[in-house]
């Protein structure tokens, strides 16, 4: 830096261009505010390259796909001066894609729901670990997938549904209930390979061991009302209509419903009620929507940064109110009258990372039995 101003000055000093008649205190005056403002030009040059420098572009590669985010989104550069560049697709075509990419890839992270999908990621060998005292105190253990390679920030219950009026809620206390011959014909559960049941069924393996899980697994089959069909929330409005009494499905969608700004919507559901399972054995199975930092990532120390934001209480309280989710920090506001509606409830603590451990036998299991 002194080695290019001291040429400046020299070039201005004595370059033939100087012109001959500028003399005395003019050509003084002159010459000292050429090389101050070209002095001046160069230091702002050099301040804002080196600003732009540390001040990264994070590469965020996310299947969720809410519009919602946008303002989960908006906060962290807000909040830290740090641009997003958001690269969004389908859950599992976005992993391939981060594998396909390999060392180039620009990814900083991948944000997906569910822990299957996490794990499968990890498998592949796409995280890294991360060190992080904040993310360590805010986060419960079951939360942080072994060797910290990615974590769960919000979660959705997985939720027995029921008519009312077909069926009474002593009936529909446990996950265990739902294979029982009592509800022949009366239950509606989207497809075995959906990543939702698959996630499920690998913590009833994991609590129950492969047989029992078989077993059960079995009798839901037999107590289907038709075949596996459309997602959770055809599964809600199925048992609405009397199609089914019985429904599995994730909170997120009953609240979305129970919460809907159209009144018809909220009119479907008035025959329904919900049970949090197994509440005195080993709680609600949970659906995790969680972030893990991509091995090759460019900006490592930015992409911790927003999982650590992710962690804060304003985004906790964020995945509540704009998303219907639960926030995993102890202590986060809800602000979600939805959510605050349906109570406490006792949820399973599984570590998250073996809620994806048990997913290739689980769909070993449901092909078993028929549960397509």
């Amino acid at each position: 830096m002194i080695m290019i101003l001291i040429r400046i000055k020299a070039a201005w000093t004595y370059s033939h261009l100087q012109p001959l008649f500028i003399k005395g205190f003019f050509h003084k005056y002159m010459k000292s505010n050429i090389f101050f403002s070209m002095a001046t030009l160069l230091l702002a040059t050099v301040t804002t390259t080196a600003s732009h420098a540390q001040t990264p572009t994070l590469n965020l590669y996310s299947s969720r796909h809410y519009q919602t985010d946008d303002a989960l989104y908006s906060g962290f550069t807000k909040a830290t001066g740090i641009a997003l560049r958001r690269i969004e697709a389908a859950e599992d075509p976005l992993i391939e894609r981060i594998r396909n990419e390999g060392a180039a890839s620009p990814a900083d992270l991948l944000v997906t729901v569910d822990a299957g999908r996490l794990w499968r990621a990890e498998q592949m060998g796409l995280f890294q670990p991360v060190t992080s005292k904040l993310l360590e105190s805010r986060l419960p253990a079951h939360m942080r997938a072994p060797g910290n390679l990615w974590f769960g920030f919000s979660t959705r219950a997985r939720v027995i549904v029921y008519n009312k009026n077909m069926v009474n809620a002593t009936a529909v206390q446990n996950y265990e209930d739902l294979a029982d011959p009592k509800l022949k014909g009366k239950v509606c559960i989207r497809s075995g390979g959906h990543v939702y049941n698959l996630s499920l069924m690998s913590a009833l393996i994991e609590h129950w061991g492969e047989a029992r899980a078989q077993a059960w697994a079995q009798g839901v089959v037999a107590n289907f009302a038709r075949s596996p069909r459309g997602g959770d929330t055809d599964q809600i409005l199925a048992a609405a209509s009397g199609e089914c009494a019985v429904a599995l499905a994730n909170t997120y969608y009953y609240v979305r419903l129970l919460s809907s700004s159209k009144p018809e919507e909220r009119k479907r559901i008035e025959s329904l009620a919900l049970v949090f399972p197994n509440q005195k054995s080993f709680g609600t199975h949970l659906n995790v929507s969680g972030a893990g930092v991509v091995r090759t990532a460019p900006n490592k120390d930015a992409a911790i940064r927003f999982l650590e934001y992710l962690a804060s209480d304003a985004a906790q309280s964020y995945f509540a109110s704009g998303n219907n989710e639960w926030p995993v920090v102890a202590g986060a506001p809800l602000n979600n009258q939805g959510l605050e509606s349906l109570g406490q409830f006792k949820a399973d603590t599984l570590n998250v990372g073996v809620l994806g451990k048990h997913q290739a036998l689980a769909q070993k299991i449901f092909d078993r039995v028929g549960w397509r």
